[in-house]
């Protein structure tokens, strides 16, 4: 219900496992990547934050966050 979402996701799953390490980038830039609007692209990062997709940190208010993807259907299963 949530495809672009689903792009941004996927797009963030990729870059991580290119990098192995968190994901530091800018609305701008995820927009750029999925080829979708900046607006969308907060939005769909406000919807994966909630549904716990994504954990994000800052160093500060103004900084560009870090997210890190989450999978919790493999993380359930691990334990």
């Amino acid at each position: 219900r949530k495809p672009v979402s689903f792009l941004v996701y996927l797009w963030l799953a990729a870059e991580q496992a290119k990098t192995h390490d968190e994901v530091n980038v800018s609305y701008q830039q995820v927009a750029e990547s999925v080829g979708v609007s900046k607006s969308s692209a907060q939005s769909a990062i406000g919807w994966l934050l909630k549904r716990k997709l994504l954990t994000v940190k800052k160093e500060s208010v103004t900084a560009t966050p870090m997210y890190t993807v989450r999978s919790p259907w493999r993380e359930s299963a691990a334990i």
